[in-house]
């Protein structure tokens, strides 16, 4: 595990953000562990993106706080996305976390019309 500082976080997160994550970490009575932020998949559109709790950070994680919340990510997620950073965001249907990452790009080599993949 790599044990980076705020100010080497990998990947920076707002304040609303980090309260909006700690607010469900009290609610689900996990507010001592952290946040996994992981690439979860790829499409045309770029990454898609996941986030999961978890008590422990693993041998080949990166493990950072952001104003006070705990936040892992694996080493090939890190891969694609040092420099993003995350925001809480709501509009009238809601709200949810957007990350702004300049590292996305299209996940394939060519797209159907109907937005699907296929392997080159």
């Amino acid at each position: 595990m790599t044990l980076a500082t705020t100010a080497d976080a990998p990947v920076a997160f707002s304040k609303l953000a980090v309260e909006k994550i700690q607010e469900v970490l009290t609610q689900e009575n996990r507010a001592g562990d952290a946040l996994r932020v992981f690439i979860a998949g790829m499409s045309c559109s770029g990454p898609q993106y996941g986030m999961g709790i978890e008590s422990e950070a693993g041998a080949d994680d990166t493990e950072f706080v952001q104003h006070g919340l705990r936040v892992i990510i694996d080493r090939r997620s890190l891969e694609y996305m040092t420099g993003a950073s995350v925001e809480y965001v709501e509009d009238p249907n809601g709200g949810g976390f957007k990350i702004d990452n300049p590292n996305a790009t299209g996940g394939c080599s060519s797209c159907g019309s109907s937005g699907s993949c296929s392997s080159a």
